[in-house]
């Protein structure tokens, strides 16, 4: 039998934009549900160490997360380890969230989902996901000690986990489209000076290949002469990016040209009562720090429209401007 709630605030994604949401409107006593997804924290879980978030210097994402939980728990939310598995935002609020056991009807609704990493799109790469493809360096990195590996892109994913694989692995080479690393200066620096990596440059990666159901090679492209050649590994870490995780709202949230959910500088979305924050909306910074304020700030938003909607209930709103778009 699936249950059925009636809720104030639903908040989906538990990653640090939803958790911080969860803390706020928490706090504001409107008792809030968040739906967490298979994995609390999103892909801040995967994060081996966490060295630039304030009053956080060193230490798992999985453990910050963790801690943003109890936090958040501690005044009155509530977490479902659930997954949503389809939201109607269509007939205005109350909002519908089915998840695999439950049915929310939410006064508020807030979107955290965040975004999921890119994928290279060529043979070889899905057949040998879980058997040499990864893209999650913390989660996997243990499994290819003392095996040579390489990594796919040159931003701060990239070289993060380049930096964390070379605890295990016999080499790492990261292998980047361009000439210079897009990470940030200090990653830049560390990575440059660990023995352990080899920077392969100007390269694409044209196809994963495999023997016995386990990778063994890579067939590089130089993109500057067009060359291609066969170069032995044991393991492709890709780090190429991300891409905004919209399926449950098609349709519903207007988005810009590459799917990410549009908002104004008071993170409210094209349908009045719903809110937005983090990744899903934020093709900009990408960071854990960003994506608490983003957090904290779509939950006060949460809070004033839900007074103003006890106050006037019969008010209807004026349609959104939806084009004044503040990442901060």
């Amino acid at each position: 039998m699936t249950n059925e709630f009636f809720e104030k605030v639903v908040i989906i994604g538990s990653g640090p934009a939803g958790l911080t949401a969860a803390l706020y409107t928490a706090r504001a006593n409107l008792k809030p549900v968040v739906i967490a997804g298979p994995v609390l924290g999103g892909q801040v879980a995967w994060t081996h160490e966490i060295e630039n978030y304030p009053g956080f210097p060193g230490g798992t994402g999985a453990e910050l997360a963790e801690t943003m939980k109890t936090q958040a728990e501690s005044f009155g939310a509530r977490v479902d380890m659930d997954l949503a598995l389809e939201v109607d935002v269509s007939h205005g609020s109350p909002f519908t969230v089915k998840t695999g056991n439950s049915i929310y009807h939410a006064e508020a609704l807030i979107v955290t989902v965040g975004a999921s990493p890119r994928k290279l799109n060529v043979p070889g790469e899905e057949e040998y996901i879980g058997r040499g493809v990864s893209y999650c360096g913390t989660c996997d990195g243990f499994f290819f000690r003392g095996r040579p590996v390489v990594v796919i892109g040159g931003g701060d994913s990239a070289v993060k986990e380049a930096l964390f694989l070379t605890r295990f692995a016999t080499r790492v080479d990261i292998v980047h489209r361009r000439d210079t690393l897009r990470a940030e200066p200090e990653m830049q620096k560390r990575a440059y000076a660990n023995e352990k990596i080899n920077f392969i440059w100007n390269t694409g990666v044209d196809e994963i290949k495999g023997v016995d159901n386990k990778v063994n090679a890579v067939q590089l492209r130089d993109l500057k002469t067009g060359e291609t050649r066969e170069y032995a590994t044991q393991g492709a870490f890709i780090f190429i990016g991300h891409d905004p995780n919209n399926d449950l709202f098609e349709g519903q949230l207007t988005m810009d040209e590459h799917g990410y959910v549009v908002t104004d500088n008071l993170y409210r979305t094209s349908v009045e009562g719903v809110f937005a924050a983090g990744e899903i909306q934020d093709p900009l910074w990408k960071q854990v720090a960003t994506s608490v304020g983003q957090g904290c700030a779509a939950a006060l938003s949460t809070e004033q429209w839900l007074e103003k909607r006890e106050q006037q209930p019969s008010t209807v709103q004026p349609e959104l401007d939806v084009t004044a778009k503040v990442n901060a």
